[in-house]
């Protein structure tokens, strides 16, 4: 399913929307572009779940986690990595594997590492602050 927001409050608002769908162990891997709003879904996402949480981009961290009433939340960002053994390193397999809920930009750059149920949500910027979300695909 495709969904176009026309704000950054919108595409907050998806990410919120599938926050109060998630289970633990699901895994959604965001890609697009740097700015296709990828970082701001996870924003909304996380208010949804824990109301006013500062959120940022896991680009230098590779790896923010955020405990909130309901789960953890595993934020990981694989545009820095140049290997799937640094994913070792990272605990990655440990999140993936545990009860929380694993948001991954970037991810596809390690498909072979993505567990089998992992959802790859794409984005697209079309400019003017327009973005463009497929919400649907297994990895």
């Amino acid at each position: 399913m495709k969904i176009t927001t026309h704000t950054v409050e919108a595409t907050r608002a998806l990410g919120a929307s599938l926050a109060g769908k998630a289970r633990p162990g699901d895994c959604l891997v965001l890609e697009g572009e740097l700015g296709a709003g990828k970082t701001e879904f996870v924003r909304g996402f996380m208010a949804a779940l824990s109301g006013d949480v500062a959120v940022r981009s896991p680009s230098f961290s590779i790896l923010n986690i955020y405990d909130t009433p309901r789960l953890t939340v595993y934020h990981f960002d694989f545009y820095r990595l140049v290997d799937a053994a640094e994913l070792v390193e990272i605990g990655f397999e440990d999140c993936a594997s545990s009860d929380g809920v694993c948001l991954i930009e970037w991810g596809t750059l390690f498909p072979d590492a993505l567990p089998q149920h992992a959802v790859i949500i794409r984005f697209r910027d079309r400019g003017d602050g327009v973005r463009e979300v497929d919400l649907g695909e297994a990895a």
